[in-house]
């Protein structure tokens, strides 16, 4: 059976979103569920998330809640087949090629940085 610490050094993923209209970045942990906090600062709120994190694992044992180990990207390849309009195809294809990049970094270069409409925005 796993303690405290066995849980603590597992490498839980850490989302960090800054918070543009309160100010300050909120923290959560997505395979704990509810685990969030805050801080104003970068580094204030990573300490907060490391005892949040502590927290939430002695609250867990102590009601017998089962815990989750962190989530792997084992089971991800990387890859993934996607059937577009020809249309599409050839834009994305026309603004690679201006970009003298492939299509496949242009189309993960736009998936990159519109991953913001994958992110929830979470209050403190």
């Amino acid at each position: 059976m796993k303690v405290l610490n066995d849980y603590m050094a597992m490498p839980y993923r850490m989302e960090i979103v800054e918070d543009r209209d309160e100010g300050g970045f909120v923290i959560s942990y997505p395979d704990l569920p509810g685990c969030i906090t805050c801080g104003e600062t970068i580094e204030l709120a990573v300490a907060n998330a490391v005892d949040a994190k502590k927290a939430w694992f002695e609250a867990a044992l102590e009601e017998g809640i089962e815990i989750r180990e962190p989530d792997s990207l084992d089971k991800y390849s990387g890859q993934f087949k996607l059937r577009i309009p020809r249309s599409l195809h050839r834009r994305l294809a026309e603004h690679s090629q201006k970009e003298g990049i492939s299509m496949n970094q242009y189309c993960v270069y736009l998936l990159s940085r519109n991953d913001v409409i994958f992110s929830e925005k979470k209050e403190c």
